[in-house]
């Protein structure tokens, strides 16, 4: 089926799923600004192959689903309060993200499905683990962190980037797309015309780059996860690179420290990104996440 609007959580989700009817439910849960298309669709194709009927979607404040452009917040303002620990208003967190997710599961028939998330796709799937345990299976997080300010904060460089002025031509989003595959790319697989048709795709579909400072609030707004993660008894993988400059991985070692049985995957030369050299290792870390839930709960978790 091609790309479908949702209505659930009081707001608009624009979603792609592909796959057979009777494949395992996966869904995969995208990254800061980033929209659907970000997972390829070769990626997705490769896990149709494996057996799993694929959900992705846009989150809030990206690609086709709502923006949040009434929202009135300084976001560099917000961000200072933030750390320092005052309490302020926001649009949105990641627990409301997270209940998305999990109401799209529902509207699509696919609840409860393994789900996995990359970067801020991870955060919004641990926080689904904690908060809305009747939708998942088991959890990949991929290049993603705890919430806690002391692990996974990015380097100079590369914070310098994700918050230098976002482009306004496509041939800007070209030159930043290069820029972010050599400050935060895979060292051991660049690969920048990869990075380079990604940014063209996500230009020609949808803009909104407004919705990338909201997001990036929510994130700063949500707090830590780590005893919360405690808690959590599905099956976890958390996959990092230990080249990761932008969630640095000690994010990714948090993250599995926290959760108990989590199996922690820590990928040579993978920076922040996924490139196509390293699918079939994510892709059977998947595998092996979703084959836990068999051998933890056949009753709950038979496919």
């Amino acid at each position: 089926m091609g790309e479908t609007i949702h209505q659930v959580n009081g707001i608009e989700l624009c979603a792609e799923v592909r796959g057979p009817t009777d494949g395992v439910p996966l869904l995969l849960v995208m990254g800061l600004g980033a929209q659907l298309v970000s997972w390829e669709d070769d990626f997705v194709s490769r896990l149709v192959d494996r057996g799993y009927r694929v959900a992705r979607f846009d989150n809030r404040d990206v690609g086709r689903s709502t923006h949040f452009d009434d929202a009135d917040i300084d976001v560099m303002a917000t961000l200072r309060a933030l750390a320092k620990g005052e309490q302020v208003d926001v649009p949105y967190t990641l627990s409301d993200m997270a209940a998305d997710a999990a109401a799209l599961l529902e509207e699509l028939r696919m609840s409860p499905a393994h789900v996995v998330g990359a970067s801020m796709g991870g955060m919004i799937v641990q926080t689904m683990a904690i908060e809305q345990p009747q939708a998942v299976r088991s959890v990949v997080s991929i290049m993603s962190t705890t919430g806690d300010r002391d692990v996974g904060q990015p380097t100079a460089e590369a914070n310098e980037l994700l918050f230098s002025p976002p482009p306004t031509t496509e041939d800007e989003a070209v030159e930043r797309a290069r820029a972010s595959d050599a400050t935060w790319g895979s060292p051991a697989h660049r690969d920048p015309d990869a990075a380079v048709e990604r940014a063209r795709r996500e230009w020609n579909r949808v803009r909104n780059p407004a919705g990338v400072g909201r997001q990036i609030v929510a994130i700063n707004a949500s707090g830590s996860r780590t005893d919360a993660l405690g808690g959590v008894q599905v099956p976890v993988t958390v996959i990092h690179g230990d080249a990761d400059t932008l969630v640095t991985p000690s994010g990714g070692r948090r993250t599995a420290e926290a959760v108990p049985h989590a199996v922690h995957v820590e990928l040579e030369g993978m920076g922040h990104n996924l490139p196509r050299a390293l699918w079939p290792r994510i892709m059977d870390e998947i595998d092996a996440t979703v084959a836990r839930t068999r051998d933890t709960d056949p009753t709950r978790h038979t496919d």
